[in-house]
């Protein structure tokens, strides 16, 4: 999520504290999402609650969060570049592991590999001179965004619009959003449509960057949900481990 969004590299002029805070506190929802996840799906504990439509507004609450503020902090990476490769390696070993491990399907294009593609993508955009900027801008990415929530299973336009069965038919696309029949990923985040809500929050970060955040914002601080938010990227890393030690040992 940029230099600043899942790891706890600095900006080049200071941390703006509210992104940890509000990272920290997605961290901390994601922690508690997968231990329920866990406990229902992997260790059979009985959790009536812990079902869609609620489960689904819980993933979405944390996966957007977090790729919001991916984009909002876009502008303070010293290199964006390296930063996309960083997550693709860690993207690409969580696909190993998950692999080997066999505890529940592997993670093909989770939202790491969607950190790494949305940031290279944007950097790319940023060299053409082309990034988004602005709430109009912003706006209109989130409405596109949601507009096309329903690519993987076949609509656009907020299901109004049918994409053709041909374009899901092999497994080459999958990454882009167009899974073939015989895809699986245990974590699912291409880059269409979450482009989309990153280069949202890019509008966004390069508005309040070029006009200065405000300093409450700067100032902003829960250390604990801040701890968490500068050390994003390796709670991701090693809390479903622990999580599924936890179960194992517990349930």
């Amino acid at each position: 999520m940029a230099s600043e969004t899942l790891d706890s590299d600095a900006p080049c002029n200071g941390r703006v504290g509210i992104f940890d805070v509000l990272r920290g506190l997605s961290v901390v929802s994601m922690v508690l999402f997968h231990l329920c996840y866990d406990l229902k799906f992997l260790s059979g504990v009985e959790l009536a609650w812990f079902e869609p439509p609620l489960q689904d507004i819980w993933r979405c609450s944390i996966s957007w969060t977090f790729l919001a503020i991916a984009g909002c902090m876009f502008t303070f990476s010293r290199s964006n570049l390296r930063r996309s490769l960083q997550y693709g390696g860690v993207a690409l070993a969580i696909w190993v592991v998950t692999s080997m491990a066999s505890v529940d399907t592997p993670i093909s294009f989770g939202i790491i590999y969607c950190m790494a593609a949305c940031t290279f993508v944007t950097e790319l955009l940023r060299r053409l001179g082309v990034t988004p900027r602005g709430y109009v801008a912003a706006l209109a990415l989130f409405v596109a965004f949601l507009a096309l929530q329903g690519l993987s299973g076949g609509t656009a336009l907020f299901g109004t619009v049918e994409i053709p069965p041909e374009a899901y038919r092999g497994e080459l696309l999958s990454w882009l959003g167009l899974p073939g029949p015989e895809f699986s990923s245990g974590d699912y985040y291409p880059l269409l449509p979450y482009l989309l809500v990153y280069l949202s929050g890019v509008a966004l970060g390069n508005a309040w960057r070029s006009g200065g955040y405000p300093q409450w914002a700067r100032n902003a601080r829960c250390a604990p949900l801040s701890f968490a938010g500068r050390h994003a990227l390796a709670i991701y890393v090693l809390h479903q481990p622990l999580l599924l030690a936890l179960c194992g040992l517990f349930v």
